[in-house]
């Protein structure tokens, strides 16, 4: 029987929340408690299907039909021997999870990170059995925890990080999954297509389309050995490993570079960079020294619209995904960009204008502030499309999404009624009065090639705005009432003496 989800995200928060009152900086929890998790998950699906081969093959030793195994566990690595290590812990466990990536280098290699393990200044012996233990009395073998249900636990600790780390720009590698659910059924990734993620942080975004793609009764399968992602952090591209393994899938790439600089995905048959149908990125908000001195010959040609300027490295990352754009068929992209870059001049005005007269630019939808992990800045979505359907060529789908929230106390929330009605005005592609605006190029140019969102779509005034007279006569009454109260505040300085 599976456990439930709400039980084993409350079993792994408080196994996580051993760390409170260590040395560990809580923003680098993440890094810690979910290799952990990890690795625990690989030794108890090991113990599972050791014993399922017993029971196939009666008394024949298991370690002579390796291929029952998901994933190697050399002998002395498996997390009991860890967790029986009488001293040393750290360098156990360490020693152990380096051996398990070097034993399956095709599917685990780097996916534990580089936690310092090692380190008795942060990981006494006594700190690293209390972890141990927590986790420990979790179960999550196959037969304890279905791969759904453990992935979304997964996603639950790294939206956890995100929230206690929220100060700590935790939101350049992690996007609020409401977030994510918009943006992909924004896309609508089919069955079989390819999808490439150059800013990847943890996953989300891979693992939103894919689930996209099965919650319309499409085979998630078909996109085995067509996912593809790119993270520059070496800690959140592991994560990002182990989170698709977690939810079952394995025949991806996660690559660990600098994709401005050193892009990893690219064809030695056209000497440029590799293509896909689907293109999706929150990628860091006006990223400084982006590597604006390499593009100035770029060899990938993917400055071919201008090259940005050194301290907003925004249109590099849209420069970037429209060149991993197929060039046939329904290719197409979104990506999450400071609002900024919809009006900003000189070299990013000039990207802009050029892609507008390329009739690149499909939508831009703009969204709430403070909906992201790390930024309170309005952030908006811009979706772009190789080839546009006949009957939206020439033109731009402007929307002002910004009504659409929940207000928290910290952050406010996208929630899917929110999201939903964002997606039907994008795809119905029609004026909303007050919302949403269909622009024809002509009209953009008149504007100066702005993509403000205030120039073509004005916020309703609202009931509460009374009519002119009355507000006349209201501004009249407080203005007196201002007068009023300055004359008595002069009166008790005079007799307090302060103004003598």
């Amino acid at each position: 029987m599976t456990s439930d989800g709400r039980e084993i995200k409350s079993s792994l928060w408080d196994a996580a929340n051993t760390l409170r009152g260590s040395a560990v900086d809580r923003t680098d929890w993440k890094g810690y408690i979910l290799p952990l998790l990890f690795f625990k998950r690989i030794s108890d699906v090991w113990d599972e299907e050791t014993l399922e081969a017993g029971e196939l093959y009666g008394e024949a030793d298991p370690s002579h039909f390796p291929e029952i195994h998901r994933f190697e566990v050399p002998e002395g690595c498996h997390w009991n021997d860890v967790r029986e290590a009488p001293a040393n812990v750290g360098s156990v466990l360490l020693h152990a999870m380096r051996e398990i990536e070097r034993a399956n280098p095709d599917t685990l290699f780097r996916v534990f990170g580089t936690a310092d393990w090692g380190n008795k200044e942060k990981f006494s012996d006594e700190l690293l059995k209390d972890m141990i233990e927590g986790f420990s009395e979790i179960q999550l073998g196959n037969s304890q925890v279905s791969t759904d249900v453990l992935g979304d636990a997964y996603e639950y600790l790294v939206g956890k990080f995100a929230d206690v780390t929220r100060r700590n720009k935790a939101g350049e590698f992690y996007t609020p999954r409401s977030v994510v659910r918009m943006m992909v059924q924004l896309l609508d990734p089919k069955e079989g297509e390819s999808i490439y993620d150059p800013a990847c942080g943890t996953g989300g975004m891979l693992l939103g389309a894919i689930e996209h793609v099965a919650n319309r009764g499409g085979d998630p399968r078909t996109f085995y050995g067509k996912i593809f992602g790119q993270e520059k952090n070496l800690t959140t591209s592991a994560i990002a490993r182990m989170n698709l393994v977690l939810h079952g899938i394995e025949d991806f790439e996660i690559a660990r570079e600098d994709t401005l600089i050193s892009p990893a995905f690219t064809d030695s048959s056209t000497g440029g960079l590799a293509t896909f149908d689907c293109v999706i990125a929150n990628p860091p908000f006006s990223l400084k020294e982006w590597g604006r001195e390499l593009w100035e010959s770029d060899p990938w040609g993917r400055a071919s619209y201008g090259i940005p300027p050194e301290s907003y490295g925004d249109y590099a990352f849209v420069q970037h995904m429209i060149a991993s754009m197929a060039p046939s068929g329904n290719s197409r992209m979104a990506v999450v960009l400071p609002q900024g870059a919809l009006f900003r001049k000189s070299a990013e005005g000039s990207i802009r204008t050029q892609l507008l007269k390329e009739d690149l630019i499909e939508a831009v939808i703009g969204l709430a502030p403070n909906l992201f992990y790390g930024t309170s800045l309005a952030a908006c979505i811009v979706v772009l499309r190789r080839k546009k359907p006949a009957d939206r060529k020439g033109k731009v789908m402007i929307i002002d999404a910004s009504s659409e929230f929940r207000k928290g106390r910290a952050q406010n929330f996208l929630d899917t009624g929110h999201a939903d009605k964002i997606v039907k005005w994008y795809q119905a592609f029609e004026d909303v009065v007050d919302r949403a605006k269909v622009a024809a190029i002509e009209e953009i140019e008149k504007e100066g090639w702005t993509l403000n969102i205030s120039r073509y779509v004005l916020p309703p005034i609202g009931d509460e705005i009374p009519p002119l007279p009355e507000a006349i006569e209201a501004f009249k009454t407080a203005l007196a009432d201002a007068r009023l109260a300055e004359d008595n505040l002069r009166t008790v300085l005079n007799e307090g003496g302060w103004l003598k």
